[in-house]
C-alpha cells in the first residue's frame, strides 16, 4: 500500500467517525520525516481515541503502524505509518500546537468539512 492510499483511507475513516477540520499536509518537498501528515480533530478525549483506533483497525490487514502514541490519554493520538503520520487532536491541543502553521511551507489540502459540533472540554 502506498502513501497516497494510506492518506485516502485515513481521511475516509476519520470522516466516517465524524472527525473535524480534516487537513492533509504534503511534506515530500520539505521534510524527510514523512511524505504526509493527516490532521484531524475530535471533540473529546474518547472521540480522539476512537478516530485513531478506527484508522488502525481499517488498515490493519494491509499495513501496520510503526508506532502508536497517545491512545490512552486521548488529547493527541499519533499513528505513524512511516511515510504517513496521522495526528488526531482534541480541538484545544490542535489549536495550541498548530501544525498547519508550523509546516506552513507545505502544500495543504483541506477536505470537505464534516458536521460542525461544539468541542467538549478536554478531560
Amino acid at each position: 500500500m502506498n502513501s497516497r492510499q494510506i492518506v485516502e483511507r485515513a481521511k475516509t475513516v476519520s470522516a466516517d467517525k465524524n472527525g473535524l477540520d480534516l487537513v492533509v499536509l504534503d511534506l515530500k518537498k520539505v521534510s524527510d520525516i514523512a511524505d504526509y501528515f493527516v490532521l484531524v480533530s475530535g471533540t473529546s478525549n474518547r472521540h480522539v481515541s476512537t478516530i485513531a483506533e478506527a484508522v488502525i483497525k481499517d488498515l490493519e490487514g494491509e499495513v501496520r503502524p510503526n508506532h502508536v502514541e497517545g491512545l490512552t490519554e486521548g488529547s493527541w493520538a499519533l499513528v505513524d505509518y512511516g511515510s504517513v503520520m496521522v495526528h488526531v487532536f482534541h480541538y484545544s491541543k490542535r489549536k495550541f500546537y498548530n501544525l498547519e502553521r508550523l509546516w506552513g511551507n507545505t502544500h495543504l489540502t483541506k477536505t470537505v468539512r464534516t458536521r460542525e459540533r461544539k468541542p467538549k472540554k478536554n478531560r
